[in-house]
């Protein structure tokens, strides 16, 4: 079993991974303060909008670094 049980464990990781973003897109404009934190830049001009959330992104790769170390630990 040896390959094949590190194979699934990569496998139930990323199903993991699948369903907490898709519950994010589901959720994810119900929860006031996603994608509008300090530090996620927004620029509106007249022809032009720009949107980054860097504030953001920085705080779900942290989540998701946390999930996957705990997962690996197993």
């Amino acid at each position: 079993m040896g390959e094949f049980g590190s194979f699934g464990k990569i496998l139930i990781a990323i199903g993991v991974i699948m369903i907490i973003i898709g519950v994010l897109f589901l959720f994810g404009n119900k929860i006031p303060f996603l994608g509008r934190l300090p530090g996620d830049v927004a620029i509106q001009k007249k022809n032009f909008s720009f949107y980054f959330p860097i504030t953001t992104c920085i705080i779900i790769s942290i989540i998701l670094s946390l999930i996957m170390w705990l997962l690996s630990k197993k």
